[in-house]
């Protein structure tokens, strides 16, 4: 059964892969170099996506504009677990939080933001669970962009080939061609401060 809320993610042992969608200038010298440019600005809260098919729904299949090239940044499980054992979830939640003031305090100390957001299918239709964005800030910004990252591909071909089996109506061709994500292990000490099942 597929949780409410869960990270799905595809991840190895060590690492765990995100995406993101950038204009060409920042998106294609980071997938050359495996390395965010100096342009790419460490002070401006960044949106990492375990989710394919999120990232698809919001970059419009890379085609919107200065999303063009879609971003699969594979990370350290160690970097990622850190951002959300530093995170707070982006709106107040009674079960959560004591009260309103709690989560405001919570919200301008913690380095890293947890959105929970419908969940897509291959033709991005809504699911009735949510998948996790993860919005990093400051110290979780910099950690990132600069330690975390492992390597970084350019997977805007495999977006547009995807569409395009999509548009010609293969949903199952595909849907085989989607990364395999699989339920992240994060477990309850890290997710249930966040709202998430472990």
């Amino acid at each position: 059964m597929t949780e409410m809320r869960e990270i799905r993610a595809l991840h190895t042992d060590t690492t765990v892969t995100v995406y993101q969608a950038y204009a060409p200038a920042i998106g294609l010298p980071a997938a050359r170099d495996g390395r965010f440019p100096a342009v790419w600005k460490r002070d401006r809260m960044t949106w990492i996506k375990p989710s394919f098919l999120w990232m698809m729904y919001r970059c419009g299949w890379g085609a919107k504009q200065d999303q063009e090239t879609v971003l699969a940044v594979e990370i350290t499980r160690d970097g990622f677990d850190w951002a959300l054992r530093n995170a707070c979830v982006s709106h107040y939640s009674p079960g959560l939080h004591p009260d309103q003031a709690a989560w405001k305090r919570q919200l301008r100390q913690a380095a890293a933001r947890v959105q929970w957001d419908p969940e897509r299918d291959v033709q991005l239709n809504q699911l009735p669970y949510r998948s996790l964005q993860l919005g990093l800030a400051g110290e979780a910004a910099r950690r990132y962009a600069d330690e975390w990252t492992v390597s970084i591909t350019d997977v805007t071909p495999l977006a547009h080939e995807i569409h395009a089996l999509v548009r010609a109506g293969d949903t199952d061709a595909a849907a085989r061609l989607l990364p395999h994500e699989r339920v992240y292990p994060a477990g309850a000490e890290l997710l249930a401060p966040l709202g998430g099942a472990a």
